[in-house]
């Protein structure tokens, strides 16, 4: 079954409006009043880690379980389109694309500092720092926030949409995948409540992440130039100038010429990774990854279960690290969730699954395993790298440990700056198709206002946090990311009513009723001494 996709169009002034509308009131706020907007952030993080930091933690370990689930059952054979459709993109092309989903600012900015920020002050329940444990711990919690569980949230978006768009023929909205939950109701004012929450997700998650590419940039240029770039004026600054850079792009109409520096970006983050793994401690990184992996599964149960319940030191570990990073990874399904789905037409349940979990995550291992491995390795042999003046500046210090360093450091920050303006380019695209019903292609003007909103939220996010700028991401993140754990849960059960519902599905429970109806009056006419035979339908197709 297949039914050809409407693409929607045309802007829907409930949307867009009101959302535009709460995401200027968010800036005036913010640069008005930026204490205010301090203090109420703060509240409301405090609220949200003491009533809902369990719920932050028990969806995300169980969308691990249910993609699984979904991959392992009778609905993983469905196609992802037409039941004889075959894949859009070749396995490699795909892989490939996949892959380039998996790198980001995020990995950029967290490839160092994750690593060494648990080796230094290992997470709670993993001993004091120093222990013979301690690097093997340090991984296997950064494997645990960047592996299975954020693409499994993910694949919850990828699945819902690609089935929706590509087996049913309905909008690429959020909202539409509602449909089996909500009927109707899905295109009406429910189903517009969904797509604001989904664009609020989408700028606040995208908004946290061109923060960290800021402040990994404002860091680079400290230690490259030697000038004193301390002040939050310069974060405001490098988001002004590379917002302006991509509204350029949007404008001009030089998507392809992003699309083809973010295929560069990667090749350049190959030959970064290649570069540290040749010129760091190659022996310790190889020795390292089959150990990471095994304390990843080794205390996958005991990570997935830590929640604030001890209160004190967990709590506010938590709020900085577990439940940020499912706040942050739930902001970015619309953007990834449409991404993959957009790729992965034509593939089935069982195969989508598979590689989404599957790709990324081997990225992931290695990537942390060459740059963590790397600083924790010179962490060891006496050089500082977590006392560096704040996570943006680790990657730069263990770089300069290292031949080439300038180079490599400029590298760092044009690798980001990239990141930065394709990033902005694709969330602000995904934002704008939320707001126009649908539309593959979104105009200009509608694509470039989300794009400025994205970088202004980003710098009244890292004003907020003041002299800790990190904070002011993290606290913002997880508040704005609540209400659409709710959708996410909505969605995982609407996805499940269509697939039980699905033709295929159907189809089989039929014959595998006829079967048994054709073996009970075999044994009844012939006892055990009959043969069934199936022969094609001669009128059918």
């Amino acid at each position: 079954m297949h039914v050809e996709e409407d693409h929607g169009g045309g802007l829907d002034r409930v949307v867009f409006g009101i959302s535009a509308a709460i995401a200027v009131l968010f800036l005036v706020w913010g640069f008005v009043s930026t204490d205010s907007l301090a203090s109420v952030s703060g509240d409301s993080l405090d609220w949200t880690m003491a009533n809902t930091g369990w719920l932050f933690v028990l969806t995300s370990s169980g969308f691990v379980v249910f993609v699984i689930w979904l991959a392992l059952s009778r609905f993983g054979t469905i196609t992802l389109g037409r039941d004889d459709e075959e894949p859009e993109f070749r396995t490699i092309s795909w892989v490939a694309m996949m892959f380039s989903a998996g790198m980001g600012i995020g990995l950029m900015f967290y490839g160092v500092s994750e690593p060494i920020t648990h080796f230094a002050t290992p997470p709670p329940g993993t001993g004091d720092a120093g222990n013979p444990q301690a690097t093997q711990n340090a991984l296997a919690t950064t494997l645990f926030h960047w592996t299975l569980h954020p693409w499994a949230i993910y694949a919850v978006v990828g699945l819902a949409i690609s089935y929706g768009v590509y087996r049913k023929g309905r909008l690429q909205l959020i909202s539409a995948a509602f449909e089996p939950l909500l009927g109707r109701h899905a295109n009406g004012p429910w189903g517009k409540v969904i797509d604001m929450l989904a664009i609020f997700a989408t700028l606040f998650g995208s908004a946290a992440s061109l923060g960290l590419g800021a402040l990994q940039i404002r860091s680079g240029l400290r230690i490259v130039t030697g000038l004193d770039a301390t002040g939050n004026s310069i974060l405001v600054g490098i988001i002004a100038i590379l917002t302006v850079a991509f509204v350029l792009s949007a404008v001009t109409g030089v998507a392809k010429g992003i699309q083809w520096l973010s295929n560069i970006n990667m090749v350049l983050a190959v030959v970064l990774a290649l570069f540290v793994f040749v010129v760091g401690p190659t022996v310790f990184i190889l020795n390292l990854i089959p150990t990471s992996i095994g304390s990843y599964v080794q205390d996958l149960a005991m990570m997935s279960a830590r929640t604030g319940a001890e209160g004190g030191r967990t709590t506010t570990w938590l709020s900085t690290w577990t439940v940020f990073y499912w706040a942050w990874w739930l902001s970015w399904t619309p953007f990834v969730g449409m991404f993959i789905a957009r790729i992965s037409r034509g593939r089935t349940i069982r195969q989508f699954v598979s590689g989404v979990l599957l790709v990324p995550s081997l990225v992931s291992l290695v990537w942390f395993c060459v740059f963590g491995g790397a600083a924790i390795r010179l962490q060891q042999t006496g050089t500082d790298i977590a006392g560096a003046g704040g996570v943006e500046s680790q990657l730069f210090t263990t770089l300069q440990a290292y031949p080439l360093a300038t180079a490599a450091s400029v590298l760092v920050m044009l690798l980001v700056a990239i990141f930065f303006v394709s990033g902005a380019d694709a969330a602000s695209i995904v934002m704008g198709t939320l707001s126009e019903r649908g539309a593959l292609h979104p105009s200009k003007p509608t694509v470039i206002f989300w794009g400025v909103a994205t970088g202004a939220v980003a710098a009244v996010m890292l004003l907020v946090g003041g002299a800790d700028a990190l904070s002011g991401l993290q606290t913002i993140t997880i508040v704005a990311a609540l209400p659409f754990v709710l959708v996410m849960v909505g969605l995982s059960v609407a996805l499940v009513k269509d697939l039980r519902n699905d033709p295929l599905m159907i189809r089989q429970k039929y014959a595998a009723e006829a079967v048994e109806q054709a073996v009970i009056a075999g044994v009844t006419e012939h006892g055990d001494d009959f043969v069934l035979t199936v022969d094609k339908n001669p009128t059918a197709d």
